[in-house]
């Protein structure tokens, strides 16, 4: 399939400047969309639990006018639910389905909940996908800059033919059409997105990092230089990487870390490892891991809570909290 990508010029706003934008949620990725579309020049309201959540709380601080979730549901024409995917289903089902307007837009930050049938949307409404390429300050911070995200575009559903047009004009609202809205689907987002995740992101990365301090630390070195050459240094890569690629990440490093680095990594990530990924990617593909997820959530998260503290690690985050301390520059953004 060939590459789409779409820029402003591509954009008629007003599309979605004659529509009221109902974002449920104010979280990570809602505060950010609420902020940038109303900066936009777009009819925002919030819809929370309640109006005494901290969320809720947060909107209305923010100048946003906060109502339930069915009460913004019915008063809005665009629908966009940044819920966390677990909570989507009974939210959904509860107090958006019933009260959704016929015509209507309907908007994921993620296609989860969708593309694995854990609702099925209305034949009568549009369906699309909106997935910023970063978490929801990094988008906030990028738009306040004059600059953008990149985001994947997705329409499920064109029930009234404007799918699309809103589609796009609500990315573009968020400032990532600065950058670039590239065209997918539900199912490519909504996979790729997992297997990234867990593969690689938050998954991969974070246990290879705390295998080698673990590695380090077992052979009697120092944690804190055991942190510094484990953790501390990887943003120097990640950033080199991210900024223009691995070939010129390690053009900047020194020959013997390059010469190491090649050596160590076919040692490291083996046949048997990306073995290991495909079964990842399979578990995601088949819909087994986000039904691990829905069932897990509805039994109030245990495994989740048994995952969580076995991956605790109270040495590792002290010494981190010292080397940190060492820089106040660095505080905590979250």
């Amino acid at each position: 399939m060939a590459l789409t990508i779409y820029t402003d010029k591509d954009v008629d706003m007003g599309v979605l400047k004659e529509r009221r934008v109902a974002i449920l949620g104010y979280g990570n990725q809602g505060h950010a969309h609420a902020l940038n579309l109303r900066d936009s020049g777009v009819d925002v309201i919030i819809g929370a639990r309640d109006q005494m959540s901290p969320s809720g709380a947060r909107a209305k601080q923010a100048g946003f006018k906060v109502l339930s979730y069915a009460e913004a549901t019915m008063a809005a024409d665009v629908v966009m639910m940044t819920l966390p995917d677990e909570h989507i289903p009974s939210v959904y089902e509860d107090h958006v389905a019933p009260h959704l307007k016929r015509g209507a837009a309907l908007g994921f930050a993620h296609g989860l909940a969708v593309h694995f049938g854990h609702i099925t949307p209305s034949d009568d409404v549009d369906l699309f996908l909106i997935g910023p390429k970063g978490a929801g300050r990094w988008l906030r911070t990028e738009y306040e800059a004059g600059r953008g995200l990149a985001c994947l575009v997705a329409v499920e559903n064109d029930a009234t033919g404007h799918a699309k047009s809103i589609a796009l004009a609500y990315a573009s609202g968020l400032g990532c059409g600065r950058a670039g809205m590239v065209e997918t689907s539900f199912r490519e987002e909504c996979e790729t997105d997992l297997f990234g995740e867990q593969a690689v992101l938050c998954g991969g990365i974070p246990d290879l990092i705390e295998a080698g301090y673990d590695t380090l630390v077992e052979a009697g070195y120092t944690p804190e230089v055991a942190y510094f050459e484990c953790l501390h240094e990887a943003k120097l890569i990640v950033d080199l990487m991210f900024e223009a690629g691995p070939k010129a990440m390690r053009k900047a490093i020194s020959n013997t870390a390059e010469y190491g680095g090649y050596l160590a990594g076919e040692t490291l990530v083996t046949k048997d490892t990306r073995a290991r990924m495909k079964d990842i990617l399979a578990d995601i593909q088949s819909g087994a891991f986000a039904q691990k997820l829905m069932d897990d959530t509805a039994r109030k998260s245990p495994h989740l809570d048994q995952l969580r503290e076995r991956h605790h690690k109270p040495d590792l985050e002290a010494v981190g909290a010292r080397v940190r301390g060492l820089m106040p520059w660095l505080s905590p953004k979250r």
